[in-house]
């Protein structure tokens, strides 16, 4: 289990549902995704194949106003099929590995009667995510830290600038790369496993000109605002089940803007805690969670669930 545990550490690639209307749908990280394994360790040496299954049903906070604006709901499933390739090199005198995921989504944004918007529901292809450094060293007291450094490629099939249908439905990734250097620290001792992820986000500006969804008058070069995000676990593995808590933080540390001037409503902070339970099928392990938010502003919240199996490929 601890090899699975280990593997499932370094797949937080991935990307999260945000605010539609006032901002771009998505940021670059998946809220809570880096919850449930040793953040500050790798595997050992060989390839790994992770499939991270992650449903979302939000609702947009406080965008009901004295207009009678309904609010909006979003339905969110990721699919993220991750490699990685723990390499059994040393650099620094830290174990080295990198990594590659190409997310799919499907998205559908429904108004208040919980009625789909037409043309809304769809799939697409975010970003293709490349990590081409990922690098842990183990500290002594059964301490564990690793840096990482992530790219999301310009690659979407779809985007507010280049909205998948007529009404300006919701992209299925960004128009932009973004750039996110990453810590993790784990305390690994007798089963328990109490780690922290931290990741820092930065981004280019659109390389399309914006249309927001839904009927908005914004148009412009958009520039999303840097973004950090903190993912927690703490878990006990006993044979071959684990169980624990995981949490994350995710707040913009700026506004994003169009046309260089700030845009309100972009400046998002969202919070969710919920359990966490594992199991170990042979040589594939399992993973589920359930996330609550429980802090939401400007942005959408609700409830979170995600399912992981790894499986080492050699």
């Amino acid at each position: 289990m601890k090899k699975v545990t280990y593997a499932i550490a370094a797949m937080g690639l991935a990307l999260t549902a945000s605010q539609a209307g006032a901002g771009e749908l998505w940021n670059q990280h998946l809220r809570g995704s880096d919850t449930g394994g040793a953040a500050g360790a790798l595997p050992p040496q060989g390839v790994y194949f992770v499939d991270d299954n992650y449903y979302g049903a939000f609702a947009s906070q406080g965008d009901t106003s004295a207009n009678n604006k309904p609010k909006t709901s979003l339905d969110v499933f990721v699919n993220i099929p991750i490699l990685l390739w723990s390499t059994g090199y040393k650099i620094l005198g830290g174990d080295f590995a990198v990594a590659a995921a190409q997310p799919f989504d499907y998205t559908n944004v429904r108004q208040a009667n919980n009625a789909a918007l037409s043309d809304d529901a769809h799939w697409g292809t975010f970003n293709t995510i490349l990590v081409p450094a990922i690098i842990s060293w183990a500290l002594p007291y059964d301490l564990h830290v690793k840096g990482q450094f992530s790219v999301a490629l310009d690659d979407a099939s779809s985007s507010p600038s280049t909205p998948p249908s007529a009404t300006n439905g919701a992209g299925a990734g960004n128009a932009f790369y973004t750039f996110e250097p990453s810590v993790g620290l784990s305390y690994l001792h007798d089963g328990w496993n109490a780690s922290v992820a931290v990741r820092y986000d930065t981004s280019t500006q659109d390389s399309k000109s914006y249309s927001a969804p839904h009927g908005t008058s914004l148009t412009g070069t958009y520039q999303s605002g840097d973004q950090l995000s903190t993912d927690w676990t703490l878990s006990k593995a006993i044979g071959k089940w684990t169980a624990g808590v995981v949490a994350y933080q995710q707040a913009s540390l700026q506004r994003d803007t169009i046309n260089g001037k700030d845009t309100a409503g972009t400046s998002r902070t969202n919070a969710g805690v919920g359990p966490l339970v594992g199991y170990q099928f042979g040589g594939i392990g399992v993973q589920a969670s359930y996330q609550h938010e429980i802090v939401t502003h400007n942005d959408f919240g609700g409830d979170v669930f995600q399912v992981k199996f790894v499986v080492p490929v050699y």
